[in-house]
């Protein structure tokens, strides 16, 4: 997983457009996540679900107020990987895939963390976190 400023996927691969950050804000700006998930023999023709959560310091989904109530920041999705033509048996097949967000009011001073969980497991490396700036001081120099 990779946040970054956009992502998209076409023809199978990820592109990335300002990838890597760890800490952004105070304000709120438009963000991505990237993900890259290496699917196993035994997995092909499979049909796998994932979910994406934003969650809080304390690992709580972050929600926020709307006309229906609290609202977590969630996606969902689908895929499923078939055994490349041609390739040696036994070659994994990686599946892109690339969430774009609107600019996401946070708290500022604040560290969250993105979460997928595929096929309800929590898998190694699915995690990325990242920390809003503090709002500046006012009349403090750098």
């Amino acid at each position: 997983m990779l946040l970054a400023d956009a992502a998209q996927v076409a023809d199978g691969k990820l592109y990335i457009l300002g990838g890597g950050w760890s800490v952004t804000g105070p304000d709120p700006v438009p963000s991505a996540v990237a993900v890259k998930v290496s699917v196993d023999t035994p997995e092909f023709d499979r049909p796998h679900h994932w979910e994406l959560f934003l969650e809080d310091a304390d690992g709580a989904v972050v929600q926020f107020d709307t006309p229906e109530g609290p609202q977590a920041i969630e996606v969902r999705g689908d895929f499923s990987a078939s055994e490349p033509p041609g390739a040696p048996v036994g070659t994994p097949v990686d599946v892109p895939i690339a969430v774009n967000f609107g600019p996401i009011p946070l708290p500022p001073g604040a560290r969250y963390t993105w979460r997928m969980v595929v096929d309800g497991e929590s898998l190694p490396g699915a995690l990325c976190s990242f920390t809003t700036r503090p709002l500046p001081v006012p009349g403090a120099t750098e």
